[in-house]
């Protein structure tokens, strides 16, 4: 893909500030920007530490790319659309007697239109969990193909099928059968989930790029150079509006329709839709594609800030042909500054030196299971030191500003969800401020092959505080929600 300005292609530069300036105004935490137009880049910005090479957790950006998968596994005449999922997986289903899953298509599964509602894997942490999918006893059921409803876990278990069928990772089938071809990073991988299959519908890791060339691939309807590469119908398909998901009469973003793992948009588009704000927006009438990574986990206004100011700003500004005038200078001065979002409020306060050092003895039992904890100040960086269940444990936050360094909680899983590790540690970047004279706000976002993020309120009242904390992260963080009081220890 080639580099211009966006002048080039009809929108002004100012027009690109004007949207970042309202995601930055929002206080989202953003990771990478790329906004093109046919083969040509016209914007890529990353915000510090991330850069074009950092591979990126893409969530349910990765169901986007199974069902890729599917359509080669079709073509290549491993399966049809129109199979029973039982038929690929008949000893899974030997004791399952409900017969609405039993006759469950991998269609109904693509279209998000099965039998029964998904179990939170996370919790129950099954051995394998794509027989725990098929050992389904939840006794709600309907007919498959009636109603659109959410279903991760089906996902995962296409993912599952194409490698059951091709005997290899969907993700090595993919580099043979298309990412070589486009020039997706070797590096680009994903996750592993309980039973050794990978984790499709939310562990791919891949750069912005990547992703870019997976979207511009889809919305060429399966073409690359001249080559028709998976065939047009599959793609058509799979980008068009198969069923309703305006199941509340609202007219919102999702809410457009979806084809097979893929979203409908406005204007007559389609996107790629990660939890924690991942996309992939494809606007084909207008030749455009937005590609945000960012991590937004627990909030529920980030994407649509994102896509109305996409839509204000770069959809509804773009002209269709002819250059037009702009500062491209000051865009690349104005994108060089931006790194990841940190806490906001003061550095200090006159309070500060009056609990710098000061233990805090926690003497009620509380969610976190902490015992104790005292804040360091020097200078405008800082350390919070704690013990819990495993011990004691520090997190090195800067005043205003990220301080990156690795979360002290061990256990969590690495390369196979769910699974614990032990002496492995994510990375982090952890900020703070004062938002009152007494109440000191700490900011920790984990940025490794897993997001979430953490925060901590401390408010002091004579020799006691009040602390809350409040995590969003999907299988982690769990030591780190609810509310406790300390006391100054005389």
């Amino acid at each position: 893909m080639n580099y211009i300005t966006p002048e080039k292609v009809g929108i002004s530069s100012e027009n690109i500030i004007d949207f970042i300036e309202k995601l930055e105004d929002a206080k989202l935490s953003t990771h990478s920007l790329i906004l093109a137009k046919g083969d040509n880049i016209f914007f890529e910005s990353y915000w510090k530490p991330f850069d074009k090479e950092f591979l990126h957790r893409q969530y349910s950006v990765s169901k986007s790319i199974v069902s890729i998968a599917i359509g080669f596994c079709e073509q290549d005449g491993l399966l049809s659309l129109d199979d029973r999922i039982s038929k690929h997986f008949p000893k899974e289903c030997e004791k399952q007697t409900d017969e609405n899953l039993l006759n469950q298509t991998i269609r109904d599964m693509l279209t998000m239109s099965t039998a029964k509602t998904d179990r939170y894997w996370f919790a129950d942490k099954p051995k394998d969990r794509v027989a725990y999918y098929f050992e389904n006893d939840k006794s709600d059921t309907r007919p498959p193909g009636t109603i659109f409803d959410y279903d991760s876990s089906a996902s995962f278990v296409l993912g599952a099928l194409t490698e059951r069928l091709t005997k290899k990772p969907f993700m090595e089938y993919l580099r043979e059968k298309l990412f070589d071809k486009i020039g997706v990073s070797k590096e680009a991988y994903c996750l592993k989930a309980p039973g050794g299959h990978s984790w499709g519908d939310s562990g791919v890791l891949c750069t912005s790029l990547d992703l870019l060339k997976i979207a511009r691939f889809v919305m060429n309807k399966g073409r690359w150079n001249g080559e028709q590469i998976l065939n047009e119908k599959y793609i058509t398909d799979a980008t068009s509006n198969l069923i309703d998901t305006n199941i509340t009469g609202e007219n919102d973003y999702d809410m457009q329709g979806y084809g097979y793992q893929i979203w409908r948009f406005k204007y007559n588009g389609f996107f790629f839709n990660g939890m924690g704000c991942q996309f992939a927006v494809c606007i084909p009438d207008k030749n455009l594609i937005m590609i945000y990574n960012g991590d937004n986990q627990g909030k529920t206004a980030p994407k649509r800030i994102i896509f109305d100011a996409f839509c204000e700003n770069i959809v509804n500004k773009m002209g269709n042909a002819s250059p037009c005038v702009g500062d491209c200078n000051r865009l690349k001065e104005y994108t060089a500054k931006l790194k990841l979002s940190s806490a906001i409020g003061k550095i200090h306060t006159d309070f500060e030196k009056e609990i710098n050092g000061v233990t805090y003895i926690v003497n009620k039992e509380n969610p976190m299971g902490i015992t104790k904890f005292k804040l360091d100040f020097e200078g405008d960086n800082g350390i919070f030191s704690y013990t819990n269940a495993q011990g004691d444990k520090e997190i090195a936050f800067g005043m205003c500003k990220n301080e990156f360094t690795f979360f002290p909680q061990e256990g969590y899983a690495d390369e196979i969800g769910t699974e614990k590790t032990i002496k492995f540690y994510y990375k982090c970047a952890a900020s703070a401020a004062w938002i009152e004279e007494k109440k000191l706000f700490i900011k920790v976002q984990i940025i490794d092959k897993y997001f979430g993020n953490l925060n901590i309120t401390f408010g002091f009242k004579g020799n006691k505080v009040g602390v809350w904390m409040q995590k969003a992260a999907e299988d982690f963080l769990n030591e780190y929600e609810g509310i406790l009081e300390g006391e100054m220890q005389l």
